[in-house]
């Protein structure tokens, strides 16, 4: 049986966070509980930036937990995790981990993740 992962671009996430309201929803998480967590990193001011107050970075990162199983049962029925399916960003994909590695390599600014057996 294949191992599968995510592959998430934050570069695009715009933090809109669908994708945690997703998953609560489909696994009836409790209110403290995430299978994935948006989580913000930023703003900070870039090296470049000429003008104080110019030109900041805030990156809007979508982080799985260890509650996430990459929605087993959707996969076993043919279809992609819940939030892959709802991400309004489009920067999440899903396949084996070999597939999202070769992914990876590709483009910066991307986590691989792959929960344990």
């Amino acid at each position: 049986m294949p191992k599968y992962a995510l592959l998430i671009d934050y570069e695009y996430c715009t933090g809109c966070q669908s994708c945690e309201v997703a998953c609560k929803e489909e696994h009836g998480f409790p209110v403290g509980k995430w299978g994935i967590r948006v989580l913000d990193e930023g703003p900070w001011q870039k090296d470049d930036a000429k003008d104080e107050g110019s030109c900041f970075n805030w990156n809007k990162i979508p982080v799985p937990t260890d509650l996430c199983d990459l929605c087993a049962s959707r996969v076993e029925d043919g279809r992609e995790p819940v939030c892959v399916h709802n991400c309004l960003g489009d920067c999440m994909r899903f396949g084996t981990v070999e597939e999202m590695a070769a992914e990876l390599a590709r483009k910066p600014k991307q986590v691989l993740w792959a929960p344990t057996d």
